[in-house]
């Protein structure tokens, strides 16, 4: 019976403290790994793998009013396996994103970069899913539109909505590499109003 009260601890304690990020500061979650490294925001917990039917559900916080860059890396081919079709690797990502900015956002802009401060383009791969015909994948529940541009970057823009200082914002997306890489960046980029 000890042995038994033991173990109900110890799975509480890990219901209690939930996801943990590991020893460099990155979030691993269904293969992959998300680091706040370059600043301007903080990742809060993840979970998932990254499909589907089980989405990466990120809760991150915004503290710039600019635009920040998360690190998304595979570091074990093998454990994103999940994710991998025949033409490359598919991540189901959901952003939880709390405005502790200051600032209220009027839209929110996604880019994708496979080299740090160079924009992805049609042609290497990475995209919001570029080959779907009518992309159920991406919504929020604070914009109620979006354009999705390719050329000459890869980019998504959240328009007509807003958050204020304080509230969350959920935006959910399908990654899709056709080449794949080990690591790309996702820069987040909320709006401000114009004075």
């Amino acid at each position: 019976m000890p042995g038994i009260l033991r173990l109900a601890a110890a799975f509480a304690a890990l219901f209690l403290l939930g996801a943990q990020p590991a020893d460099d500061g990155s979030w691993p979650a269904g293969g992959f790994s998300f680091s706040d490294e370059l600043g301007g925001f903080r990742i809060l917990d993840v979970s998932g793998r990254g499909t589907r039917a089980d989405p990466i559900v990120l809760t991150q916080e915004l503290y710039s009013a600019s635009a920040v860059v998360m690190v998304i890396r595979i570091p074990d081919r093998s454990a994103a396996l999940s994710t991998q079709t025949r033409t490359g690797m598919t991540l189901y990502l959901q952003l939880n994103t709390l405005n502790a900015s200051g600032l209220p956002w009027v839209e929110f802009a996604f880019e994708l970069q496979a080299q740090l401060g160079i924009p992805s383009t049609f042609s290497d791969g990475l995209s919001f899913d570029q080959v779907a015909r009518e992309p159920t994948t991406i919504t929020s529940d604070r914009f109620a539109l979006y354009t999705r541009d390719f050329e000459p970057s890869d980019r998504l823009l959240f328009r007509q909505g807003h958050v204020d200082p304080r509230q969350e914002a959920v935006f959910s997306f399908l990654i899709t590499d056709l080449t794949p890489t080990y690591q790309f960046h996702l820069v987040q980029d909320p709006r401000i109003p114009s004075s």
